[in-house]
């Protein structure tokens, strides 16, 4: 019983951390998709600390405000996918929210430009 209980958390924690992930991917804060699913700033908090779970018609609800189907909270899961971010990982989705938050085209342009630039000379 322990152990299925305790894999359970793992598995909640595992969607929570996705959430989190392609949230920050398309720079929302955690009260815009509160606000999105209709539930308070400390529910989805707790959503994505694995803290509560999440109820099916929640998830639908999460998966339609961040554009995903459900089995994206479940990818990687089965290869024993991490909860815990690299600093690498935590560099990436700060630098997708932060592009995402730029609003001038050309910046967006500029930026990606610069990167690829920056890529190639690797």
């Amino acid at each position: 019983m322990k152990t299925t209980k305790s894999r359970a958390q793992e598995v909640d924690r595992y969607v929570g951390a996705r959430i989190r992930e392609r949230r920050i991917m398309l720079g929302l804060t955690q009260q815009q998709l509160a606000d999105m699913i209709g539930v308070t700033y400390q529910q989805a908090h707790k959503y994505e600390r694995g803290i509560n779970r999440i109820a099916a018609g929640r998830l639908y609800d999460i998966a339609q405000a961040l554009g995903v189907t459900i089995s994206y909270f479940f990818e990687g899961l089965e290869q024993g996918g991490q909860v815990e971010m690299t600093p690498r990982q935590r560099m990436c989705l700060e630098l997708a929210r932060n592009f995402s938050m730029i609003q001038n085209g050309k910046h967006q342009e500029a930026l990606s430009t610069l990167a690829r630039s920056l890529a190639d000379a690797s």
